[in-house]
């Protein structure tokens, strides 16, 4: 089963929304990997780790394996490979090497056999450690939000997914483009909406993940929105997303 990478270079379009609750949902059916890349930590405290005693951090620099410094979650099936504040300095230290792009790659191999999915939060930026997410990865979801810059950056995101298939990764593939903060009450939220589809076509998840207050409250209790809220429109919205990727997994 495959590592799927979260990724937009652009902050503020539910990348750690849907990075946390995908995995949740996905864990309801499988055996799941969440890996907070991000140094803001936010996917780590947003499953209920705050305090972790080993971080992914530890996994880059070479000081534990992967196996190490995973962390169980209050959620079954769903197991934690948390962020720290560390992160940053890493992504300073890292050189641009090919070696240094790869080492996320390689720690994850160890645990890789123990999971049906490794789901990983990138930063909002193409740095080192984006590069290590996507180099790491198999499969790529884009979170776009339903605005009126949606698809500013895309260009670009898509440039180095290109450069990283060429480089890192020749296998690295994006599995769909995922609408969020989408507010069906709005005419430019369904303006957007038919825009990127249109751009995109098949490319573009049926699902659509809505703009709710049980979405935003969730983290702030260090629980997925499917533990917070389980009946809330954004809990079935990600339920539905995670059938959609199974799906699109088993397609090939």
């Amino acid at each position: 089963m495959p590592i799927i990478g979260v990724i937009n270079q652009k902050g503020g379009v539910g990348k750690t929304t849907t990075a946390v609750n995908l995995s949740a949902a996905l864990a309801e059916r499988r055996n799941v990997l969440l890996v907070d890349l991000d140094p803001q930590a936010n996917a780590s405290s947003g499953v209920g780790l705050t305090e972790p005693e080993r971080t992914v951090y530890d996994v880059i620099a070479g000081r534990a394996s992967a196996r190490q410094a995973v962390s169980r979650t209050a959620t079954a099936q769903l197991d934690l490979l948390a962020a720290s504040a560390d992160l940053a300095g890493a992504a300073v230290e890292l050189d641009a090497s090919r070696d240094s792009m790869l080492l996320l790659a390689r720690g994850l191999i160890g645990v890789r056999p123990n999971y049906d999915f490794i789901v990983i939060d990138a930063p909002p930026s193409v740095g080192a450690l984006t590069l290590n997410a996507l180099a790491a990865a198999d499969l790529l979801i884009v979170p776009l939000q339903t605005e009126y810059y949606a698809l500013e950056g895309i260009a670009s995101m898509m440039e180095t997914i290109e450069r990283v298939r060429g480089s890192l990764n020749s296998d690295l593939r994006i599995l769909g483009i995922l609408l969020t903060m989408y507010d069906g009450r709005t005419r430019l939220s369904q303006e957007v909406e038919e825009n990127v589809r249109r751009h995109f076509g098949e490319l573009v998840f049926d699902t659509v993940i809505p703009r709710t207050v049980r979405l935003a409250e969730a983290p702030s209790y260090g629980q997925s929105v499917l533990d917070y809220a389980p009946t809330s429109h954004g809990a079935v919205a990600y339920q539905a997303l995670a059938e959609e990727v199974i799906e699109r997994v088993s397609q090939g």
